[in-house]
């Protein structure tokens, strides 16, 4: 049976859109197919703004990966002629032993990565939007910065169908079956023939992966917006982005882009959300677990957010990522879900997965993302 298309990308978000930019560009055939409309807000990457930092708390071993995704930022950037990445430095606060904290301090470390370790007195002098608890520090991390998680996915799906991809929206995939001479990609209107099949479809992926079911978790996340009360203290320029390690808790943040500071709590309540339904509507306690964290930590902002949405995580063990192929299928490939820390990484996991489908391997490290460590982590 001929093969229709070298590659199939299932789902064109954050990272199928990189990837079939990036296999495109490679110039192989490919075909991306999203279940529903560009850029809709029914997965996880909509709000105008995503962290990125090069000192990972998280892990040492993601900082190759990121010095990657910079460079390939910029080059996105150059290509598409599109402003995506904005260097404003992040700030990471908690106490010395915290999560955060000694997290950061050990891939700066560990990967020589430039930082300043600041008291509380200097926190307030240079970044007075930001109220310190008196057992805190912080450190800031110069080449952090924000991306525009919209704006990237145009641009790289732009660029995909400049290169030649045939990109499929408003389609539902039901199913991928593999054989030995490629796969067959079947939707509720078409049916079609790939090499290769790429697997990015966030928290929809159970449904098209069965071998992660009882791993990937959806949740709903929630972010505020909330306007300047000190305009100068929180522009662009004087405001970092932030990250905020309260031990039961660690919020996030970005300076006013014009709407006002944004912020979340990272995974929010964990609550388990069934993808195929809609996002469940915001609630007061939605909107209380990051107006309380803005009353007691940012004097520069009026505590009652004017705008609250919904998107989703979609969580593994750990809360690491799999990149990795499906145990027992050499031609597909699953990408992500990401833990609710992936979008930074969009630029590089597309070069990675376009590798994976082309090469059949990579020469960037993704061993802790593998199937086999998922499953170790989840033991």
């Amino acid at each position: 049976m001929t093969n229709d298309y070298d590659v199939a990308v299932i789902g064109l978000g954050a990272m199928g859109a990189h990837t079939a930019q990036q296999v495109a560009a490679r110039g192989l055939s490919v075909i991306g197919i999203e279940r529903f409309g560009p850029l809709h807000e029914k997965g996880s990457s909509h709000g105008d703004s995503r962290l990125i930092r090069l000192g990972y708390f998280e892990d040492p071993a993601y900082v190759p990966l990121l010095r990657r995704a910079y460079t390939n930022w910029r080059a996105l950037e150059a290509k598409s002629r599109e402003a995506l990445l904005t260097i404003t430095g992040v700030l990471q606060i908690g106490r010395p032993d915290s999560k955060v904290i000694a997290g950061v301090l050990e891939s700066c470390r560990v990967h020589g990565i430039a930082h300043e370790l600041l008291d509380g007195d200097a926190v307030h002098d240079r970044f007075p939007a930001f109220a310190m608890r008196p057992e805190d520090v912080a450190v800031l991390e110069p080449e952090g910065g924000f991306l525009r998680p919209e704006r990237a996915i145009a641009a790289a799906l732009k660029l995909a169908g400049a290169d030649g991809a045939v990109l499929h929206f408003n389609e539902r995939v039901t199913g991928i079956e593999p054989d030995d001479a490629g796969v067959t990609v079947v939707s509720d209107t078409g049916r079609y023939r790939a090499g290769k099949v790429i697997v990015a479809a966030g928290s929809y992926v159970t449904g098209l992966v069965p071998a992660l079911a009882g791993y990937a978790t959806p949740i709903k996340q929630v972010v505020g917006w909330y306007p300047s009360r000190d305009v100068l203290a929180t522009q662009v320029g004087r405001m970092p982005g932030f990250l905020v390690d309260e031990g039961e808790a660690t919020y996030f943040g970005f300076p006013d882009l014009g709407e006002g500071v944004k912020v979340g709590r990272h995974g929010h309540f964990f609550e388990e959300i069934d993808p195929e339904q809609p996002n469940p509507p915001i609630n007061a306690a939605d909107r209380a677990a990051t107006e309380d964290f803005m009353a007691r930590r940012m004097p520069g902002v009026v505590p009652t957010g004017t705008r609250f949405i919904t998107c989703r995580y979609t969580m593994l063990p750990g809360e690491d990522f799999l990149i990795d192929f499906v145990p027992g299928e050499k031609r597909v490939v699953v990408a992500s879900p990401c833990s609710g820390h992936g979008f930074k990484f969009a630029s590089v996991i597309g070069e990675i997965l376009a590798d994976l489908a082309a090469e059949g391997g990579t020469a960037l490290p993704i061993g802790l993302f593998s199937f086999e460590a998922m499953r170790a982590r989840a033991r």
